[in-house]
C-alpha cells in the first residue's frame, strides 16, 4: 500500500505541472497514478504542439486569463531545458466577406486578453505566408509558437523524478475508493490526504465516486490529420488558420508545421465512438450507447453541436477534407495531402442538464478533493499558469477551514 499526502490521478500536462507547482511550494509526497504505460499516449501526446496566445476566448473566462500566460511560461521552459521552440506566430485567414466581424471581434478579444496581435492586409499576409490566401483583411498573432508536447511530458518527468518527492506509478488505473482517504488503483491501495482529479477524457468518471460533477458527462470527438507530402511542406511556415464559429469550441481545419518540419491539416471535430475511438473501430466501448444518447439529445436541443454533426463527419471523405483545407491556401492539390497517423480524441464535456457544450476550463473542489473537468484546448498551452492558479486559490491556505473553501472559487459545479 502507497501513502502520499497527494495523490494525482492522470500523468498528462495538467497533471504534470500540477505535480510540479506543488513541489515549489513544498510538498513532500505526492503520488501520480496513470493508466497506461508511458506518457503522452492521449490527448496530451496526440495535440498539434501549438502554443494558443489567449486570442479566441472572452475575456473574465479562466482561458482567456490563462492561455496566453501559460505560453510564456511554456516557452520559457523550453528555453531553459533546451527543448525544441519555434516562434512561428499564426495568422487567421478570413474565407469570406461574412467572416470580417468575426475576425474584427477576436482582434478585440485578443487585445483584451493582453495577446500581441495585429490586423495586416494581403501584402502583409503574403510576406508572412506565403501561401496563405484571405478576403481582404487577416489577423496576426505574435505570441503563437510550436512545441515538442512529448520532449515536455518526457522533460517534467525527469524534473519530477529528480525532485524526489514525487512518485508515478504506470499501469496503474484509479478504480474507486476503499474510503474517503483510500484509493483503490489496480497498481494497488493508495492512501491520500489530498486528492486531485487530472484524468482527461475520464475525469468525469473519476469524480463519479465522490459525488462530483453529477450534471456533466464527457463526449469524444475525434480529430483526424492528414500531412502535406514533404516535396510541398516549405509551402507553409508556421500557422495557416480559418476563422472559426465562435458558438462552438472547435478551431477548424488548419496548417501547422511542427518541430520537425512536417506540416500537419486539420483536426476534425467528428463525434467519437468511444474515448480511446482512435481508430474506425478500435477504441469503441461499452458507453457507446450512452454516448449515442447524449449526442442524440444534444443534436435535438443544441444548434451548435448540431452544426459539428452535420459538418464534420463529411470530412472522412477526402474531397470535403481537402475542399476545407484549399479555402485557406492558395495552392494545394489533392495529391499532396496524405493520411497521418496522428488521431486525437477531444473530451468535450457537456452539461446534461441544459444540454449545454461547456465553453470553459471547469474546477469543482470539494472538501479534499479536487476535479479538473474540460481540461481541453488550450489546456496544454495553458498548463503552468493553470498549475499556479489552483495552488493560489485551492491550496496555498493559511488554515485548514481555507482549504476547504477556496478563497476565489473558479466555476463550480
Amino acid at each position: 500500500m502507497y501513502q502520499s499526502e497527494y495523490l494525482i490521478v492522470g500523468a498528462g500536462i495538467v497533471g504534470l505541472t500540477l505535480a510540479r507547482e506543488l513541489v515549489a511550494n513544498g510538498a513532500e509526497n505526492i503520488c501520480i497514478i496513470e493508466k497506461e504505460s508511458s506518457l503522452g499516449c492521449h490527448a496530451s501526446g496526440r495535440n498539434s504542439g501549438v502554443l494558443h496566445a489567449g486570442i479566441y476566448y472572452p475575456p473574465q473566462t479562466l482561458k482567456a486569463q490563462l492561455c496566453l500566460k501559460g505560453n510564456l511560461l511554456l516557452q520559457d521552459y523550453c528555453i531553459e531545458k533546451k527543448l525544441p521552440l519555434i516562434k512561428t506566430g499564426k495568422v487567421i485567414v478570413a474565407r469570406t466577406e461574412a467572416e470580417l466581424p468575426t475576425l474584427k471581434n477576436l482582434y478585440e478579444r485578443a487585445q483584451l486578453n493582453g495577446a500581441k496581435v495585429e490586423l495586416i492586409d494581403e501584402q502583409q499576409l503574403t510576406q508572412l505566408e506565403p501561401n496563405a490566401k484571405t478576403l481582404q483583411t487577416a489577423l496576426y498573432s505574435h505570441y503563437t509558437a510550436i512545441v515538442d508536447n512529448k520532449a515536455i511530458l518526457n522533460q517534467l518527468h525527469r524534473d519530477l523524478v529528480a525532485s524526489k518527492r514525487v512518485t508515478i506509478l504506470f499501469n496503474a488505473a484509479f478504480q474507486g475508493l476503499q474510503h474517503d482517504f483510500m484509493a483503490k488503483t489496480s497498481a494497488g491501495f493508495i492512501q491520500f490526504k489530498q486528492f486531485i482529479n487530472a484524468a482527461g477524457a475520464y475525469a468525469d468518471k473519476v469524480a463519479r465516486p465522490f459525488g462530483a460533477g453529477k450534471s456533466y458527462y464527457l463526449i469524444p470527438f475525434k480529430g483526424i490529420y492528414q500531412k502535406l507530402i514533404p516535396e510541398q511542406a516549405h509551402l507553409v511556415n508556421g500557422n495557416i488558420y480559418p476563422v472559426p464559429h465562435l458558438g462552438n469550441p472547435f478551431l477548424g481545419v488548419h496548417f501547422t508545421k511542427n518541430s520537425d518540419g512536417d506540416v500537419y491539416v486539420g483536426p476534425t471535430a467528428i463525434p467519437a465512438l468511444g474515448r480511446e475511438n482512435y481508430g474506425l473501430l478500435q477504441g469503441i466501448d461499452k458507453e457507446i450507447l450512452k454516448i449515442l444518447w447524449q449526442e442524440l439529445k444534444l443534436y435535438c436541443t443544441n444548434a451548435e453541436f448540431r452544426q459539428v454533426a452535420y459538418e464534420e463527419p463529411k470530412k472522412y471523405w477526402g474531397r470535403y477534407f481537402y475542399r476545407d483545407a484549399k479555402r485557406l491556401v492558395k495552392q494545394l492539390n489533392p495529391e499532396w495531402l496524405t493520411p497521418a497517423t496522428k488521431v486525437g480524441i477531444r473530451p468535450q464535456l457537456i452539461n446534461v442538464r441544459d444540454k449545454k457544450l461547456m465553453m470553459d476550463f471547469l474546477v469543482i473542489k470539494e472538501q479534499h478533493t479536487l476535479h479538473i473537468l474540460n481540461a481541453i484546448s488550450p489546456a496544454f498551452t495553458s498548463s503552468m499558469a493553470f498549475a499556479k492558479y489552483i495552488m493560489q486559490h485551492y491550496y496555498k491556505t493559511d488554515s485548514v477551514e481555507r482549504l476547504i473553501k477556496p478563497v476565489a472559487p473558479l466555476l463550480q459545479g
